[in-house]
């Protein structure tokens, strides 16, 4: 061996040495968790809820950082390019895996750029209306809204939401005319959905069931296969006329690509136990909210199906985020 190639190679095994070293003190210093979607929102609830738990178990603070736009697609573009040392964290959802059905362009790959950690929670999202729509089960929603074709207006938390794609779902299934209102996240869409401004979403549990159990908004159906133990009387779409109306809202923490495998499952272990927690379980529950158990290498195979299956469903239902 020359002098170049020992130096080299000697080189090489110091920074290896070290990034083993930087990996086993992790962490030394607060965690950001970048939320795609603005506070308030089912995103920020999840993210708040296993930041602190997260922040307990690491004794570092998990720092919530919300970077609402363009549908969940500015946070991830954000997350991409931080630094794969631990202390950038993203909250992925389902939104996340419909984009590239949606976008002609992104600025990041979510499979390649990302390395996926654990399946934080599912959800199933909720048919709702405000009071002054005239229907309480979803057959009197769709005949009325074919008696007034384009005014009916359906809101979501931006372009390329999981709002947004389970409206264009339910217009498509049904031959509607429902018009599309986008919101820069949940909390402001709600707002207006009780103020009348729109109609009808298709909204994610935690963000719905308040204002559901307040009498503020009336709940038609669940978007999931099976009903919901949030809402045993209503429904599924499936069961209300929309056969294979099927579709799960998931919360998964990712890690900008090349994170050192140890935090990834250091992080994997931390969250598995986080979620089953007692108090987090209650607080799930209550908002219709189930606790993910995924493996990193599981979660990669889940996230490829999920957008293979969701990228089809925005195309077959002509729906866009541009």
């Amino acid at each position: 061996m020359n002098r170049h190639t020992f130096l080299r190679t000697t080189i090489a095994a110091l920074m290896l040495a070290s990034g083993a070293a930087s990996a086993a003190e992790w962490p030394t210093k607060p965690i950001t968790l970048v939320v795609p979607f603005v506070a308030g929102g089912t995103t920020d609830i999840v993210a708040r809820t296993i930041g602190q738990k997260l922040s307990e178990s690491l004794k570092q603070p998990v720092i919530v950082d919300n970077r609402g736009g363009a549908g969940g697609t500015v946070g991830a573009t954000i997350a991409s390019k931080a630094p794969a040392d631990g202390y950038t964290l993203f909250l992925a959802t389902i939104a996340h895996a419909i984009a590239p059905g949606l976008y002609k362009k992104l600025a990041y790959d979510f499979q390649r750029d990302f390395d996926p950690v654990a399946l934080a929670a599912s959800t199933p999202n909720v048919l709702i209306v405000n009071e002054k729509v005239p229907a309480r089960t979803v057959a009197e929603l769709v005949a009325y809204i074919k008696a007034n074709p384009g005014k009916v207006n359906f809101g979501s938390a931006g372009n390329g939401s999981t709002e947004h794609i389970s409206g264009e779902l339910f217009r498509s299934m049904t031959k509607t005319d429902i018009v599309h209102v986008p919101y820069k996240g949940g909390a402001p869409m709600m707002a207006d959905l009780m103020g009348g401004q729109i109609q009808m979403a298709i909204e994610t549990s935690p963000s719905a069931s308040p204002h559901i159990k307040a009498g503020k908004v009336h709940a038609l159906a669940v978007t999931t296969k099976a009903r919901s133990p949030a809402y045993p009387g209503v429904p599924t779409l499936d069961e209300a006329g929309l056969k294979g109306y099927d579709m799960t809202t998931w919360f998964a923490l990712m890690a900008p690509h090349g994170t050192p495998p140890e935090i990834v499952q250091r992080l994997n272990t931390e969250l598995a136990r986080a979620v089953q927690q007692p108090d987090v379980i209650k607080r799930f529950e209550e908002q219709g909210v189930t606790a993910g158990n995924m493996k990193p290498t599981e979660l990669a195979n889940f996230i490829g199906t999920e957008t293979t299956k969701w990228v089809k469903v925005a195309k077959e239902a002509g729906a866009t985020a541009e």
